[in-house]
Parts: structure tokens; sequence; C-alpha cells
């Protein structure tokens, strides 16, 4: 992932949990203009600011690359759940989903 493509993923991921990025500085203990510097491509964060930033917005890192994860957070909980399913529960989840993924296919 290029810097250009962090710096959009940090502004869709903080605007999709519906913070300002004045605030999610703050709330994560840096200056006011830290998210802000990130998201124009001023500066990257560090490997422990990377760290609180995923924290902060709820996701894993490996959630913040995946960038066709619109709503990575969900998915997560979703896989979670789908991992306690038994056998016969899980192959009917899985025939709806690919019933309603054809059907976007379409």
């Amino acid at each position: 992932m290029y810097e250009e493509e962090f710096a959009a993923r940090l502004s869709q991921l903080r605007m999709k949990k519906g913070v300002s990025a004045r605030d999610m500085s703050l709330s994560i203990g840096q200056n006011a203009g830290y998210i802000n510097s990130i998201e124009t491509g001023k500066s990257l964060p560090s490997m422990s600011g990377f760290f609180y930033i995923c924290d902060y917005l709820g996701i894993s890192p490996q959630d913040f690359f995946d960038t066709d994860a619109d709503q990575p957070d969900k998915l997560r909980a979703l896989v979670t759940n789908l991992k306690r399913l038994d056998e016969k529960q899980f192959n009917n989840i899985s025939g709806i989903v690919d019933a309603l993924t054809s059907n976007n296919r379409d």
C-alpha cells in the first residue's frame, strides 16, 4: 500500500467512524493536527502510532490494509461468529451468501 492509499484508507475509516481528524488525534494522545498530517500525505505514523490508530478504529492492522472491506470491524465480527457454527449451520449460511453474491453479479 502506497502512502496515498494509506492516507485515503485512514480517511475512509475515520469518516465511517464519524469522528473528526482533530478529535481522533487528541483521542490517541497526539497533537490536534496529527491525523490531518497523515491524511494529507505530509507524514506517516510510526509503527506504534499505527497500532494506536487501529485500536482507536476498532480494527486490526490486517483489517486496515484490506481495502476491499468497507466495514472491517463488522466483517471480523462475522468471521468470528462463523467459526462458532457447526458444519450444517456453516453450509446453510454459505449457501445464503452464495445466493446473495450471485445476485449482485447479474
